[in-house]
C-alpha cells in the first residue's frame, strides 16, 4: 500500500510546490519588474529549498501545546554568574511549567537602543544573554517566537556602515530622500523627525527613520533588502523558531503622497514570507505586529494567505477602559462585531507587552472624551503617555507607558479587577499572550524611567531571582497569588474545548457593567458571564437560552444558580458548562 501511494504523494507534492512558485512569482510583480521578480523568486526558492526535510524524513509526531504564550525579555530574571537565558529556563521550569506552551522571547540579538529593536547583528544571541544553544534549550520545552525586525536597523548595523561609507551591499539598502521633501501625508507612531541627516563619505544625506534616529528604515523597494530577509527568516526557522512576530509590519513600504501604512505591497511582502515557509515545509507561523486601528489591523489576515496570527490591538485598551470607569459598553460592542479569524488563524489577545498600551486601536471605538479620560487616569497611576504628530494638527496621544498592574491601580485592593480582566482575556476568542510583568503583578519602575531616560523603561523591569523567589514562596504576597492564579486559570483554558482558540463566540446583551459570551467547540458549550464593577450585581439572562438550574464554575470550583439573572460577585468572571 505505502508503494503504490508513494508516487503519487511526491506528484501532488512537486506540483503544490510549483503552484506555490508561481504564486510567489505573481506577488512579487507587484513590487518589482518582471524580469527581478521571476529572477528574485528563483533566489528565495533555492534558499528555502536548503531548509526543506528530506522526501523520505517522516514527519514530525503531531503534538498540541497549551495555545498560552508567555512574552519576556531573555533578561528580565537574573542571577548573578550565570547566563540570563538559563536563569529563565530555571525559572519557567520552577514556576510556569506547562501553562503556556508558547514563548516569545524578545530581541536576544545585539542591540543598540529600544531594548533590542535597534538590530545590530540579526543572526547573533548578543553574548550577554547567552547563545543559539540556549535558545534552542528553551525551544525543547516551549515553542518560541522570535522577532523578525524588519522595517529598520540599528545605525551601527554593517548594512548602516555600508552606506555610510558608500559599499557594496549596504549602499543601497535605505530610503534617501532629497532635503525639504513632502512627507506631510505619513502617518507617525512618534514626535521625532521622520528624515534625519547623515553624514556619508559622499556627503550629508537624509534617511527615514520611522521610530529614531538609531532606527534606520530599510528600502524593500530594493529587491536585495527582501532577499536578505528572506535568508534571516528561513535562518529562524532553522534555529527552532515556531513563529516569528514580523515588528512594525504596517510601515514596512512607502510611498511618498501616501500614508506609508500598510500599503499593498506591505501586505504583499506578507505574502511572499509565508508562501516561502510554506514551500519550505517549514511548520512555523507568521505573527503580525500592527498597532493600528482595528479594521487595518485585522487586514493582514487577508483572505487566509497572510498573517497567521493577528495582536488584537484593540482588546488591551478597552479592557483597561472597562474595569477603569466599570462601563464594558464599548468592549462589548467591539466584541459582538468581531468577525471570526479565516479558518487556520488566529487572534493574539493581551493586555500589556514590552510596548505601551496602544490607543490608535480605540478609534471609532471609545469617544474622544472617553480617551482623553483614560490617559488622564493613567497619568494620576504613574503613568507616562507618548504623542504621535499629525499633519497641520496638535500631536495626540499614541501610547500609554505602565505596568500592567499598575494601569489597574497597584495595590492589594485592585488585584480582584487585575486578575479579573485577565481572566477575561482568556476567555475570549483567540490565543491569550501574557507579559511576565504580568504573571508578577510588577510595579511601575520609575527608577529604571529615571536612568534609562525612556518612558517605556516603566515596564520593562528587571528582576533577581534571589529577591523574586522568596516572594513566590510566600503564599501571601502579591506576586504568588497573581501568578498562582493565573497558572490555575490557565490550566482549567487548557482543560475546555469551548475555550480554544478556535472555537466560536457569541456575545449576548448584557448591561454596561457586565459582559455575557458563548463559547462553543468540541462538543462543550460556556457561558462566560464577567462583572466588570466593585460590587455585587444581578445580570438579567432573558434570551440567552441558559435553562434555570445549580452551575460549577469551572474557574472557581463553586456553583452558581443561574435563573432568570444571574448573581455575580464584584469582578467576577464565571466560566459555566451549560
Amino acid at each position: 500500500m505505502q508503494e503504490s501511494n508513494h508516487p503519487r504523494h511526491e506528484a501532488y507534492g512537486t506540483q503544490h510546490a510549483n503552484g506555490l512558485a508561481n504564486r510567489l512569482t505573481a506577488l512579487l510583480e507587484r513590487l518589482y519588474e518582471p524580469a527581478v521578480a521571476e529572477r528574485l523568486a528563483a533566489e528565495m526558492l533555492a534558499l528555502a529549498r536548503e531548509l526543506r526535510p528530506p522526501s523520505a524524513a517522516a514527519p514530525p509526531a503531531a503534538q498540541t501545546p497549551p495555545e498560552g504564550m508567555l512574552i519576556t525579555y531573555a533578561d528580565t530574571i537574573t542571577t548573578e554568574g550565570e547566563v540570563p537565558l538559563q536563569t529563565l529556563a530555571r525559572f519557567l521550569d520552577r514556576h510556569v511549567g506547562d501553562c503556556v506552551g508558547r514563548l516569545h522571547l524578545l530581541p536576544f540579538f545585539p542591540s543598540s537602543s529600544d531594548d533590542g529593536f535597534a538590530v545590530i547583528d540579526y543572526r547573533r544571541v548578543d553574548h550577554r544573554v547567552g547563545s543559539w544553544e540556549d535558545v534552542r534549550a528553551l525551544a525543547e520545552r516551549y515553542d518560541p517566537m522570535f522577532d523578525l525586525v524588519i522595517n529598520h536597523c540599528s545605525r551601527e548595523n554593517l548594512w548602516f556602515a555600508d552606506f555610510v561609507s558608500d559599499r557594496e551591499p549596504g549602499r543601497h539598502y535605505f530610503i534617501t530622500l532629497p532635503e525639504g521633501s513632502d512627507v506631510s501625508a505619513v502617518v507617525r507612531p512618534r514626535t521625532s523627525p521622520l528624515i534625519s541627516a547623515v553624514p556619508t563619505y559622499a556627503g550629508i544625506r537624509h534617511v527615514w527613520t520611522t521610530f529614531s534616529d538609531d532606527q534606520i528604515d530599510l528600502d524593500f523597494a530594493n529587491p536585495a533588502v527582501l532577499r536578505e530577509f528572506v535568508e534571516i527568516l528561513l535562518f529562524y526557522a532553522a534555529q527552532g523558531a515556531r513563529l516569528i512576530r514580523l515588528d512594525a509590519i504596517a510601515f514596512l513600504w512607502k510611498r511618498l503622497g501616501t500614508s506609508c501604512m500598510s500599503l499593498p505591497e506591505s501586505h504583499a511582502v506578507v505574502k511572499a514570507l509565508r508562501l516561502l515557509l510554506a514551500y519550505a515545509g517549514a511548520d512555523v507561523k507568521l505573527v503580525t505586529e500592527t498597532n493600528v486601528p482595528h479594521w487595518e489591523n485585522v487586514s493582514y489576515f487577508g483572505d487566509g494567505d497572510e498573517a497567521h496570527m493577528v495582536y488584537q490591538f484593540s482588546l488591551a485598551p478597552l479592557l483597561l477602559y472597562s474595569y477603569v470607569f466599570g462601563d464594558a459598553k464599548p468592549l462589548t460592542a467591539w466584541a459582538k462585531a468581531l468577525r471570526p479569524p479565516p479558518s487556520g488563524a488566529a487572534y493574539l489577545n493581551f493586555i500589556a507587552s514590552h510596548d505601551g498600551i496602544g490607543l490608535r486601536p480605540l478609534e471609532g471605538l471609545v469617544p474622544e472624551d472617553g480617551i482623553a479620560r483614560l490617559v488622564e487616569r493613567m497619568r494620576e497611576r504613574g503613568g507616562f503617555v507618548t504623542l504621535r504628530t499629525r499633519s497641520g494638527l496638535p500631536p495626540v496621544p499614541y501610547e500609554i507607558n505602565i505596568s500592567p498592574f499598575s494601569a489597574f491601580g497597584g495595590e492589594e485592593r485592585n488585584l480582584p479587577a487585575y486578575l479579573g480582566a485577565h481572566s477575561l482575556l482568556m476567555s475570549f476568542q483567540g490565543v491569550p499572550a501574557l507579559y511576565i510583568h504580568s504573571l508578577l503583578a510588577t510595579p511601575n519602575d520609575l527608577d529604571l524611567v529615571e536612568r534609562t531616560g525612556r518612558t517605556r523603561s516603566v515596564n520593562r523591569s528587571r528582576w533577581a531571582l534571589d529577591d523574586l523567589e522568596p516572594q513566590l514562596a510566600d503564599p501571601t504576597s502579591i506576586p504568588a497569588r497573581t501568578l498562582s492564579h493565573f497558572r490555575r486559570a490557565l490550566a482549567c483554558r487548557n482543560a475546555q474545548p469551548a475555550l480554544s482558540a478556535d472555537a466560536a463566540q457569541m456575545v449576548l446583551p448584557s448591561p454596561p457593567t457586565a459582559l455575557l459570551m458563548f463559547r462553543e467547540g468540541g462538543g462543550q458549550r460556556i457561558l462566560v458571564a464577567v462583572s466588570v464593577v466593585g460590587e455585587r450585581q444581578s445580570v438579567p439572562l432573558g434570551g440567552s437560552g441558559v435553562r434555570p438550574g445549580t452551575y460549577a464554575d469551572l474557574l472557581s470550583g463553586r456553583t452558581l444558580a443561574v435563573g432568570s439573572q444571574i448573581e455575580l460577585d464584584p469582578y467576577q468572571v464565571a466560566w459555566l458548562a451549560c
